[in-house]
């Protein structure tokens, strides 16, 4: 198969502007170092916008976030892993924007990836740009979500994975990573603390480094949720998207796809974006209710494990993304994301992992303080299933099971409460 050369025209630093030669370097701006240099991507926008079009979309009838390859910075197609990622459902609940006082609720369910999280979007690009620099080991830190996306990915490519967790990460997120082969690292510390250690071991030993914000093309992939709702939504862009954030790579994407699609013409508008962080783990929210464009390191405390960040990695872009946008980072206790699990579940049918649900709440807590007015239509991302962190949804259900003997004639009609 020949390769597919990306109209990548660039790698920028986001600090410094600095502009780099994608084949310079992997990772951050030299002098701007790891926290302040993160790149951006930059593609040759003209080329795609002749490609890119809503008839050419409309034509292709691969159904996978790989519908948007102009836009996604892939040399080698053949290193495209076989798993089916993106394209994941919209359902649009009309009792639920009732309930809230709003126009129109869409639901985007992306449980439904392969290792069901939204970070398989990430994955698959970082895997195939492993395989582009011949790289044999890969690593990343995780709170679970993105390691068990990225040991699903190189389970099929066949490359060694090494993992960092903090030592509570979630039974069901650790079982993944084990089946799909990964070498997990139980780190006795935080996220943070896990964060660290990754980096300065991928460091020492060379291995490909997947983690957030280290990797500029992560945040490609997971710009593609933007492009979905777009094309998804019948080009009518919603008026805000709601989405949680724990170190901000998913919202800063987010923000720079609907600008990729608004600047190439496939839209006329971009949306405001709301990111929701848990009151426990909320630097950036409180970054910036004070203006500011550094966010402070926090201890993070919340039961939603994969947003509990304390020292945000992409705070830079983020911060940055949310002023553009002209959207806001907000907080919500751990009971709002048990209720916002509760009513995702009873009125949509969508099971969230706490962090999943965490969209949601940011929604209803909005609503319930009327700052969202009745004709504005909404988008609420769901970033991870329920099924992840089993434990953690329990604790937002209110229900029991009974227990009953084996007999039609000693089933109380009471306790069927029918």
């Amino acid at each position: 198969m020949t390769n597919n050369i990306p109209p990548v025209t660039s790698l920028k630093c986001i600090t410094c502007a600095k502009e780099y030669n994608s084949q310079e370097l992997d990772y951050t701006c030299p002098a701007c170092g790891p926290m302040r240099g993160t790149l951006e991507v930059l593609y040759d926008y003209d080329r795609i916008a002749e490609e890119l079009t809503r008839e050419a979309l409309q034509r292709n009838r691969d159904f996978s976030h790989w519908r948007y390859l102009p836009m996604l910075p892939v040399s080698c197609k053949q290193f495209i892993q076989p798993l089916a990622v993106g394209w994941t459902p919209v359902y649009q609940n009309e009792k639920m924007a009732a309930q809230l006082g709003i126009k129109k609720l869409w639901i985007k369910d992306d449980g439904r990836n392969p290792s069901a999280s939204y970070k398989d979007r990430a994955s698959s690009v970082a895997v195939v740009k492993a395989l582009e620099k011949k790289a044999k080991t890969i690593t990343a830190a995780s709170t679970g979500n993105a390691a068990s996306s990225l040991a699903a990915f190189t389970a099929v490519a066949g490359l060694e994975t090494i993992i960092f967790v903090p030592h509570d990460a979630p039974k069901a997120k650790l079982t993944q990573l084990l089946l799909f082969g990964a070498k997990v690292l139980r780190v006795q510390g935080t996220y943070d603390d896990a964060f660290d250690l990754c980096c300065a071991a991928a460091e020492k030993w060379g291995w490909y480094n997947r983690s957030t914000a280290i990797n500029p093309y992560l945040g490609e992939g997971k710009k593609t949720g933007a492009f979905e709702i777009c094309e998804q939504l019948d080009w009518q862009v919603p008026d805000y998207v709601f989405v949680a954030v724990g170190d901000g790579c998913i919202f800063q994407s987010l923000w720079k796809g609907f600008k990729e699609f608004h600047r190439i013409g496939l839209i006329e508008r971009t949306p405001k974006l709301i990111g929701v962080q848990a009151e426990g783990a909320s630097p950036l929210a409180q970054a910036f209710a004070v203006g500011a464009n550094k966010a402070r390191p926090v201890e993070s405390s919340t039961f939603a494990d994969s947003i509990a960040v304390g020292v945000p990695r992409d705070q830079i872009k983020a911060l940055k993304a949310v002023r553009e946008c002209g959207g806001q980072f907000i907080a919500v206790s751990d009971d709002e994301i048990k209720k916002a699990i509760s009513q995702l579940a009873g009125k949509t049918g969508v099971l969230a992992e706490p962090a999943g649900a965490t969209g949601m709440a940011g929604l209803m807590k909005m609503a319930q303080n009327n700052e969202i007015k009745a004709d504005e239509t909404i988008v609420v991302l769901v970033t991870g299933n329920g099924l992840k962190d089993i434990d953690g949804v329990m604790q937002a259900s209110e229900r029991q099971a009974v227990l009953v003997e084996k007999s039609i004639a000693r089933l109380n009609i009471e306790i069927l409460n029918v």
